[in-house]
């Protein structure tokens, strides 16, 4: 093998993600955020109990 092949050869990308849009990479990425990031935990203040209300005479 000549020594222009091998080196032709060591200068090609790794990886070529070819056929995927930009917009397809940034939605599969905002959807696994998505699906990875638990759910938030309820504010305080609505958690708390409703005011008591003064009973029917």
């Amino acid at each position: 093998m000549p020594a222009t092949e091998s080196s032709e050869q060591q200068h090609k990308p790794h990886a070529v993600a070819a056929g995927v849009s930009m917009r397809d990479l940034l939605a599969s990425c905002a959807a696994a955020t998505t699906i990875s990031t638990p759910p938030r935990l309820p504010d305080p203040e609505l958690a708390a109990p409703p005011a008591r209300r003064p009973e029917a005479a």
